[in-house]
């Protein structure tokens, strides 16, 4: 099986694949981005446990950031104009996983007064997304249809984890372009790739990709860019070097909750392409990964890589019990105006969307990890961010 799984993933054929897709060979600058895929691909080979499905997932999920990269490389040379654009105070919602980014991201989208980097023009950013055909664009149709296919594939994910060709997409689906982004161990088990990953990867050179896929899209429709993921916690300086003017919120929640929560959604995402996913055999990396986020933010902090008063913090408690006080405040705290119309389709969506899409798909004893041990672990965390400490389930 590994050598066939090795000769379906030769990355020659898959860039021989995305060339032909693309009808171009120009990959843009040279930003490791091969060797990161030569490292990813490794990985996927020795580690994965990939199923034949999982195989097929992996090829795609390699020629498709491979396609969209020549495209818009293909189109920056033709229109070097792009250049350009600029990327003035983006706001990025980070944090760590089920914190609640999603759900305070989705209703930041809803502000006609700012630009979210929606699924389907993020899958498929070429042609460059026009004003006049932004909410027609047959493209949102094909991704549609491409997400309604991963929810028969795997039933209930939508419901853990709201996926919509028409919603905001996380950043760590442009950076994989450059083959440097948690998406890859997030779906796929890679625990040597994603050491590499928090430890020894070059971010700065996905941060200069992610600036010129913004500065694509935004060629066609413009506004202020609304960002989120996760990952930006664990490379906040590097985000910070590329893009200083952004306006920053953090969202807190009890660690060990989010432990067994991202725990349990990777398992069930895992299983789509690999063999033998569980809850046990993520525990122990999402425990490292989240340990190691929250210890480098409060690390830059006190070194003074950013100002502790530049982070607009948000803990998960007070936006379950009042949503629009958080929302409100958040506002007040970025400058910017709730206006009427954007609160009306907030709470629209929010009364379609209640509660924790999670239900009680997990429980703490199914990661196998020692909560006290841990517990004491979050401590200084918890006490600097006023976080409370919820039951396990």
């Amino acid at each position: 099986m590994t050598s066939a799984v090795q000769a379906r993933l030769d990355p020659e054929k898959l860039i021989e694949q995305a060339c032909e897709l693309a009808g171009s060979d120009d990959f843009g600058d040279d930003d490791g981005w091969r060797d990161n895929l030569d490292r990813l691909v490794d990985d996927l080979v020795a580690e994965a446990d990939l199923s034949p499905l999982g195989v097929e997932i992996a090829a795609a999920d390699i020629v498709v950031p491979l396609r969209n990269r020549l495209q818009i490389t293909g189109w920056r040379a033709a229109h070097p104009e792009v250049a350009d654009e600029r990327i003035e105070k983006p706001i990025v919602i980070m944090g760590q996983p089920r914190t609640g980014t999603t759900i305070l991201y989705d209703l930041l989208t809803l502000d006609p007064d700012l630009r979210a980097p929606l699924t389907w023009e993020v899958d498929r950013p070429f042609p460059v997304p026009q004003p006049d055909t932004y909410d027609t664009d047959p493209r949102i149709e094909e991704i549609q249809n491409q997400l309604e296919m991963t929810e028969q594939l795997m039933p209930g994910f939508m419901k853990w984890h709201p996926m919509d060709a028409r919603f905001g997409q996380e950043c760590v689906r442009i950076t994989a372009g450059t083959f440097c982004s948690m998406i890859y161990s997030t779906q796929y088990r890679l625990p040597n790739y994603a050491h590499w990953l928090m430890y020894e990867a070059d971010h700065s050179a996905a941060y200069r990709y992610h600036r010129k896929y913004l500065q694509h899209l935004q060629s066609g429709v413009p506004g202020q860019w609304l960002l989120k993921t996760p990952a930006h916690l664990w490379q906040l300086d590097k985000l910070i070097a590329e893009y200083p003017d952004a306006i920053l919120v953090q969202t807190h929640r009890d660690p060990l909750v989010v432990i067994s929560s991202i725990s349990a959604l990777m398992a069930h995402l895992q299983k789509l392409a690999s063999e033998g996913a569980s809850v046990r055999r993520t525990a122990g990396l999402c425990a490292a990964e989240m340990l190691l986020g929250l210890e480098r933010g409060m690390k830059m902090i006190d070194d003074g890589v950013i100002a502790a008063d530049r982070i607009i913090n948000v803990r998960f408690a007070d936006f379950m019990r009042d949503p629009f006080a958080t929302i409100k405040t958040v506002y007040d705290r970025m400058g910017r105006e709730l206006t009427p119309v954007a609160e009306q389709r907030m709470r629209e969506h929010l009364s379609a969307n209640p509660g924790d899409g999670g239900g009680n798909r997990y429980t703490w004893a199914d990661t196998g990890l020692d909560a006290d041990e841990l517990r004491e672990k979050v401590r200084a965390y918890q006490e600097r961010f006023d976080v409370p400490s919820e039951t396990l389930r």
